[in-house]
């Protein structure tokens, strides 16, 4: 309770500064994406929605991969009637279960010829365990994103130049590695209180950093570039899993202290998918449409290799 009333001060802090210091810059590149395909992880909603919806004005054939069926074809309806595109398409992913992602890649690989922007958005902050016996939030947001870019990384490189693009959170900047945890229990931390929940989401998101990093070395030579990024202070549905009264303070302060809306909150994902001229800070972190320099333990070559060699194994593919 005490950690949440913290956590609560300091995101009321984080916005009082944010409001008053910050304005929030907007991607202003001109690319097209006509030819283009583009997946956008949790798409129905949010900022993977806004995402998805400026790629499709710019013409990309965007594929909404999102777990539930009605919201994922009602936003494509909305994205298609909104952009005037019709190559916009809901596929089923659930990144909670690796036979979801093994048969969407299947059939997304059968069915499309080309992949020039890989989009890993989805995320949450939810307790319990995935299908397979990993922790939810290491299940959902480092290793459902993990596998599913391994398994499409011969028809990004087919297609290359093409990039691939982890949403991650500035968040990571409270989160660490253990890996003591990861190998014994499979989560990235004990415990479902409220404050574990945010505990294990930041180490979540230092594990996108990590994950960055590492494949942008494995990436050398390939023409396929990726970067991570924080997308700014969106109201969104990350924390839909909370506990109702405490979603409600937290969604108080996002209203009051300027959270963004996810439109805005999308500019820095648009800027690393297609600013021109990124290519030699590939494995980097941007924030507001910008590079930013992460703590020495986000960029660690050695943690970052163990990492992948961890959630290698926990997909099977060691």
């Amino acid at each position: 309770m005490m950690l949440f009333l913290f956590i609560v001060i300091l995101l009321f802090a984080y916005f009082v500064v944010h409001r008053i210091f910050v304005h929030r810059k907007t991607f202003t590149g001109t690319a097209k994406l006509h030819g283009k395909t583009v997946i956008v992880t949790g798409a129905n909603t949010g900022i993977g929605k806004a995402t998805a919806a400026q790629l499709a004005i710019r013409g990309a054939r965007v594929i909404l991969a999102c777990r539930s069926k009605q919201r994922g074809e009602e936003a494509a309806r909305e994205i298609r009637m909104e952009t005037g595109n019709d190559a916009v398409f809901f596929m089923q992913l659930d990144l909670s279960s690796q036979k979801s992602i093994r048969s969407f890649a299947e059939t997304f690989l059968k069915a499309e010829p080309r992949l020039d922007l890989l989009i890993n958005n989805a995320g949450l902050a939810a307790p319990g365990r995935t299908e397979d016996g990993l922790g939810m939030i290491l299940g959902v947001n480092h290793i459902g994103p993990f596998l599913l870019t391994n398994l499409l990384l011969e028809r990004l490189k087919e297609c290359a130049p093409s990039r691939v693009i982890n949403v991650s959170s500035c968040g990571h900047d409270l989160g660490t590695i253990d890996f003591d945890c990861i190998n014994t229990h499979k989560t990235l931390n004990l415990g479902s209180s409220d404050a574990d929940l945010f505990r294990g989401y930041t180490h979540s998101k230092l594990c996108n950093v990590l994950f960055t990093h590492e494949l942008a070395k494995r990436l050398e030579g390939t023409n396929v570039t990726c970067y991570s990024l924080h997308p700014g202070s969106v109201r969104s549905e990350i924390g839909r899993d909370l506990n109702e009264w405490r979603t409600r303070i937290l969604k108080s302060i996002l209203s009051t202290f300027g959270a963004t809306d996810p439109v805005s909150g999308a500019q820095t994902t648009l800027y690393c998918a297609l600013q021109e001229n990124i290519e030699h800070l590939s494995g980097r972190y941007f924030s507001d449409c910008q590079l930013v320099q992460v703590k020495p333990e986000a960029r660690d070559d050695g943690i970052a290799k163990k990492l992948w060699d961890i959630s290698e194994k926990f997909c099977g593919m060691a």
